[in-house]
C-alpha cells in the first residue's frame, strides 16, 4: 500500500468483506471513481471502486451500477458485495485476468468488442431500467422530433471505450456501468461509431463494424443522422467550455467527420 490510499477506517469498512488484506493495486483506469483497485485478500481477490459518499451524479452512478448487475453478467464481472458508511460507497467485484482492448484499425480485438456488444443489444430490459430514460443527447438534437428518435426500449450501455471493453484467454468482458439507459437500440452501437473514428478508422469503416450488430441494421437512418448531428453539436459544447482540454477538441474533430460522413448537419 501507499500514502495514497484511504486511512483505516475505509479498511476496516471493507474488512467483513475481504478479511486480511495482502496487496493493494490501484489500476490505471477508474477516472470518474475516488479509489479503483485490485485487492488481494482473505476472501479474494476482488476489483474495489469508491467513491466518497456524497450527494450528486457520482454516487448515483455507482448505486446505478450495483442495481443494473445482476441484469448484466456474464458479460461484465459480477458484483460480489457492498459497503457504505457515512464517509464512502464501495463496490467489490469479482477481478478477472484481462486487459483493455484495442480499438485501432489492425486490431485482432474488434471481433470481440463488436461480438459483445451485439449480445448487450439482446439483453432484456431490466425493471430497474425502466426509468433511467436516456436524455443526454436530446438539447443537442434540433429539435424535438430528433429527439424522439432516441427513445426506445434498449438497455443501453453506452460508456463505450477501449479501457471498458476486457479481453480475457478466450472471454470479453463490458466493464464500469456507471450509467446504463434506457434509449434507443442503435445508440450503442452509434457511440462505437465514434470510438472507432476516434481510434483512426474511416467513418466508412466504423460503420462497418457497426453493421455487425442487430440494432445498427434495424435502425432508422434518419434516427442515426439525428444523432450524429446531436453528438457533434454535445462535443462542441463540451469542448467550447473547456478549451485546455485537448482531448475534447480531438472529439469534435471526430464527431464533425462521422456527421459530415453521413451528410448530417455540421
Amino acid at each position: 500500500m501507499n500514502d495514497s490510499l484511504p486511512g483505516a477506517g475505509f479498511w476496516a469498512l471493507l474488512n467483513p468483506h475481504t478479511g486480511d488484506l495482502g496487496d493493494v493495486r490501484r489500476t490505471a483506469r477508474g477516472f470518474s471513481s475516488d479509489l479503483t483497485a485490485i485487492v488481494e485478500c482473505e476472501k479474494g481477490p476482488f476489483f474495489v471502486k469508491a467513491m466518497r459518499n456524497r450527494p450528486g451524479g457520482r454516487r448515483d452512478s455507482l448505486i446505478r451500477e450495483a442495481l443494473v448487475n445482476p441484469f448484466v453478467v456474464p458479460l461484465a464481472p459480477a458484483l460480489k458485495w457492498q459497503a457504505e458508511n457515512d464517509e464512502w460507497i464501495v463496490l467489490g467485484f469479482e477481478a478477472v485476468e484481462a486487459r483493455g482492448a484495442k480499438f485501432d484499425v489492425d486490431s485482432p480485438d474488434l471481433r470481440a468488442v463488436v461480438g459483445l456488444l451485439g449480445r448487450i443489444g439482446e439483453l432484456p430490459l431490466p425493471g430497474v431500467a425502466e426509468g433511467w430514460a436516456e436524455t443526454r443527447w436530446n438539447r443537442f438534437a434540433d429539435d424535438a422530433a430528433d429527439a424522439a428518435l432516441f427513445e426506445g426500449g434498449a438497455l443501453l450501455y453506452t460508456d463505450i471505450n477501449p479501457s471498458n471493453f476486457m479481453i480475457g484467454e478466450g472471454r470479453t468482458w463490458a466493464v464500469d456501468w456507471s450509467w446504463p439507459t434506457r434509449g434507443a437500440a442503435f445508440i450503442d452501437p452509434a457511440c462505437l461509431v465514434v470510438q472507432l473514428v476516434a481510434a483512426g478508422h474511416s467513418p466508412e469503416d466504423a460503420e462497418a463494424w457497426a453493421g455487425r450488430c442487430p440494432a445498427w441494421v434495424d435502425a432508422d437512418r434518419r434516427a442515426i443522422d439525428a444523432f450524429a448531428s446531436a453528438n457533434l453539436r454535445m462535443y462542441r459544447s463540451f469542448a467550447e467550455r473547456r478549451p485546455d482540454a485537448a482531448w475534447l477538441k480531438a472529439m469534435e474533430t471526430t464527431a464533425r467527420s462521422w456527421a459530415a460522413h453521413r451528410g448530417a448537419p455540421v
